[in-house]
């Protein structure tokens, strides 16, 4: 479970001296630091789980959503997520994993997420329509159709089929809220691939 410093040492506070205490737990693994401040109690906690704690408000999006939906053949390890109005990307390197944070635009940030539940943990996770559109935000724009295509299907290696599945009307309402070539093209193609 996640637990913040102070939470772990109001727990703590019978001891006579609560931060060596919490000092001690993280030294014999009853307890693992995340990063400043946060800590997690169960080093078996899967990294995806822990990523709108660490930093936020953040939901998981780009690589690693496209890789959780089947959109991208490859594993993908680091925890990718979206922000917005942050103005830097974020890293951090935690023993759970790696995360890293980039914003995307404020009206786009709220729409077509999930909020998944695991146990005791919630996690927000765009749709396959979102983590797409978010992925093209951040990447150089293309000066046609033939050019996305190109950056679909070979640099970011989605399967035609896969892509085929998207929801053209939801990909079409997301692109409003982007002011990206790329997504714009994204909805021209999708609207194609539909008819």
């Amino acid at each position: 479970m996640i637990k913040t410093t102070d939470m772990l040492l109001e727990e703590l506070s019978s001891y006579a001296n609560p931060k060596s205490k919490l000092s001690r737990m993280v030294k014999n693994g009853e307890c693992f630091s995340i990063t400043k401040g946060l800590y997690e109690t169960d080093q078996n906690t899967p990294a995806y789980l822990l990523a709108g704690s660490i930093y936020g408000p953040s939901y998981i999006s780009f690589d690693y959503a496209l890789g959780y939906h089947g959109l991208i053949p490859e594993a993908v390890y680091t925890i990718t997520c979206a922000t917005f109005e942050k103005k830097k990307k974020k890293r951090y390197e935690t023993p759970f994993g790696t995360f890293t944070y980039r914003d995307v635009p404020s009206a786009a940030f709220p729409l077509e997420l999930a909020l998944i539940q695991e146990g005791d943990y919630f996690y927000r996770i765009a749709n396959p329509e979102k983590a797409l559109c978010d992925k093209l935000y951040t990447m150089s724009p293309v000066n046609n159709a033939a050019e996305l295509a190109e950056l679909l299907f070979e640099d970011l290696r989605i399967e035609e089929s896969a892509l085929s599945e998207l929801n053209a009307e939801k990909t079409e309402r997301l692109s409003e809220h982007y002011h990206s070539t790329n997504v714009k093209k994204l909805a021209a193609i999708l609207r194609r691939m539909c008819k």
